[in-house]
């Protein structure tokens, strides 16, 4: 009998060193860290499209704009005084704790369909939340919303634990300092993705979306909505979105160096001009392979024929033409008074205003300057770094 205590107390001694030395040996091997992405953009920038590409990737669990909750719950509010919400949904859904959303949803059972445009999302359209599609393949939103709408809610959870990196597209963000937090969250390793397109295009495009995004334009305006004139409120929104952009810009040279690696600026322009190159930047930004078939698929996308089909729908486009519609399409005096409230952004991010009519239709001219924002530091009026604004 003692003997075999004897065994059995050597035996769980054994056990206790093999459990520690597992746990602290410099040679164990975690688990690597999800890489958590969020690209920043607003409407009509072009979002849609750079969601997709990495949406589609297969290593990427992707939601489109989750925040339309929060802004949808809380319609009577204004844009900064959901800033908060929004943050804490967002870490939520990062790091694949879908309860969050209990707040802005009815009550009861739900399925994965009632996550705002859910059907954009490729990996809610394969396994383990969908069986209909391969994993590996691209996905058509069209099929797929008629295919997935019924699986259970849960799935999203489970579907979004599965990835190596978790993506979320957003518009709803409006300054640098929300943000703060997450990136230094050590639960987090997020990487920022900042799209900017030239806001003369995003005005153009508004305009053939604007009851599509009036609840969002209201909430922009805030309390200031009363006091304008109808024919202001579209120059006001566009105030407040370019002058959104620039702000997120500058904060981040304030940021430590460190930090400042988590910040990946990309205009659109760029983006359409060379798809191959800029989308091969972005995936090696965030550790991604730029497969064979995506390459196929992002040169298709871009070098179709036409606008596309849907405003908020990513279809073969020819792209480059899409970038510069405005030029043909958007009246003199509206690009006069748009670079008006626009112009300091305008002038930091490289778009280059027009001064005619002559100008603004001569497609020779190109309006887009060539610069690396890695090399422009932009000091405040005191000549310091900008801090949060």
């Amino acid at each position: 009998m003692r003997l075999l205590l004897f065994l059995v107390s050597q035996m769980a001694i054994f056990a206790l060193f093999f459990h520690l030395y597992e746990h602290s040996s410099p040679f164990r091997k975690e688990e690597p860290k999800p890489v958590h992405v969020l690209v920043l953009s607003s409407w009509r920038s072009g979002s849609s499209f750079v969601g997709q590409l990495f949406g589609q990737h297969p290593d990427v669990f992707y939601l489109m704009e989750p925040a339309w909750h929060v802004w949808m719950t809380f319609t009577e509010s204004t844009a900064w005084g959901l800033h908060m919400a929004v943050r804490d949904l967002l870490r939520s859904v990062f790091l694949c704790d879908m309860s969050v959303f209990d707040a802005y949803m009815k009550p009861g059972p739900r399925k994965q369909s009632s996550l705002f445009q859910w059907e954009q999302s490729r990996a809610l359209c394969s396994p383990p939340a969908c069986d209909f599609f391969p994993r590996g393949e691209i996905t058509f939103q069209a099929h797929c919303k008629i295919l997935c709408n019924k699986q259970p809610f849960n799935l999203v959870e489970k579907a979004c634990r599965s990835y190596s990196h978790v993506v979320l597209k957003e518009v709803r963000f409006f300054n640098l300092r929300p943000l703060y937090p997450l990136l230094i969250d050590p639960s987090l390793n997020l990487h920022i993705v900042h799209l900017v397109r030239d806001p003369r295009a995003v005005f153009r495009s508004r305009e053939h979306t604007t009851a599509e995004l009036m609840i969002d334009s209201h909430i922009v305006m805030g309390q200031n909505l009363k006091n304008l004139k109808k024919e202001d409120h579209p120059y006001y929104t566009m105030q407040i979105i370019c002058k959104s952009q620039l702000d997120i810009y500058r904060a981040i040279q304030s940021l430590p160096k460190a930090l400042q690696q988590r910040y990946f600026l990309i205009r659109y322009e760029d983006l359409v001009r060379a798809p191959l190159a800029e989308t091969s930047r972005m995936y090696e930004y965030v550790g991604l392979k730029f497969l064979p078939h995506l390459q196929n698929w992002v040169h298709n996308i871009t070098q179709g024929k036409g606008m596309g089909e849907h405003a908020f729908h990513t279809n073969a486009r020819n792209a480059l033409n899409v970038s510069q519609a405005w030029r043909w399409s958007l009246p003199y005096e509206k690009v006069s008074r748009l670079q008006e409230v626009c112009g300091d952004t305008m002038d930091v991010l490289g778009y280059l205003q027009v001064r005619s009519k002559q100008e603004q239709s001569n497609l020779s001219l190109d309006l887009l300057s060539t610069w690396k924002p890695s090399e422009r530091v932009y000091q405040s009026e005191e000549g310091s770094v900008p801090t949060w604004s």
